[in-house]
């Protein structure tokens, strides 16, 4: 039994009339009755009673029209659902994001695109480092923008923007009012970071080892922004990507580094043994157009 013999089914059931329902499924009186053979074959039972003006529906035949109108919308509204992620005007893009780049990178970024493509929707998926790889080799995710670049290997690259690393200090701290400090003066220093298991923690861990010292955490968050209130607040310092967290009235304020590669690569990444739907190919295409 095929789904279509479903559907000629219900049309008969409506009908119960072989004559006018071939009719209306410009098909042929045998092989509208070879279809309802099948549906009847599948069901163990016959469906209809045979009267000399037509066919009445049975009880059983009853059943299988309320579960065959019901089984014939679901398979339409999983087409629909499957043509519209296959529209590249109109699918879904899943896509991934750190944290840290909620606020600048991924809000422009869309922006940009949706002004080309307004009909195209997104899943949103915003978390750390670890996770969006390992959503990205299920699948989860289609593309992801995330740094420092995933394994080359496996995952295809598109280089968005490098990110230039500060110490940001409270507005009224000793430091706060220098052109560009080294690191190893902020040794002594409690310091607001991201969890441990974060990417951009094991970037101010690195860079603070390369300085000589290993920094005393004293709050933990998984948001930039209430990293930077709490630096403003006084209650330590931090390492954040220059301009990356828009709040001027914070009191935090940005010192550059000096004798050190303090920088954060973001990009746009997928999986390369991946297939991308419509949509996705689509914004990723756009991506890599952009200039730089």
């Amino acid at each position: 039994m095929h789904v279509e013999d479903l559907r000629w089914f219900v049309v008969l059931a409506e009908t119960e009339h072989l004559t006018d329902a071939a009719a209306t499924l410009g098909t042929s009186q045998p092989t509208l009755s070879r279809a309802l053979r099948r549906v009847e074959d599948t069901f163990g039972a016959r469906l209809f009673e045979r009267e000399h003006r037509g066919l009445r529906l049975n009880p059983y035949g009853r059943v299988v029209l309320e579960a065959a109108r019901a089984s014939t919308a679901a398979v339409d509204t999983a087409r629909q659902r499957i043509d519209a992620l296959l529209d590249p005007d109109a699918g879904t893009v899943r896509l991934a994001f750190l944290h840290s780049v909620a606020t600048g990178v991924v809000p422009d970024l869309l922006k940009a695109f949706r002004s080309t493509a307004p009909r195209v929707r997104f899943a949103l998926r915003e978390e750390p480092s670890h996770d969006i790889v390992r959503d990205l080799e299920s699948g989860e995710a289609e593309l992801a923008i995330t740094g420092p670049r995933p394994p080359q290997d496996t995952f295809g690259w598109r280089l968005l923007e490098r990110q230039r690393l500060c110490l940001y200090v409270p507005a009224g701290h000793p430091l706060a009012g220098t052109e560009r400090v080294s690191l190893s003066a902020a040794a002594g220093e409690p310091f607001v970071a991201v969890r441990s298991d974060f990417g951009f923690r094991r970037i101010t861990d690195d860079l603070c080892r390369a300085a000589g010292f290993t920094p005393h955490v004293a709050f933990e968050s998984t948001d930039l922004t209430t990293i930077d209130r709490l630096v403003g607040a006084g209650l330590g310092v931090a390492i954040l990507p220059a301009g990356a967290v828009r709040n001027p009235d914070s009191g935090a304020t940005p010192v550059n580094l000096e004798g050190v590669d303090a920088r954060r690569d973001i990009g746009l990444s997928w999986r390369l043994r991946g297939e991308l739907s419509p949509a996705a190919e689509r914004f990723r295409s756009f991506v890599q157009a952009l200039p730089g």
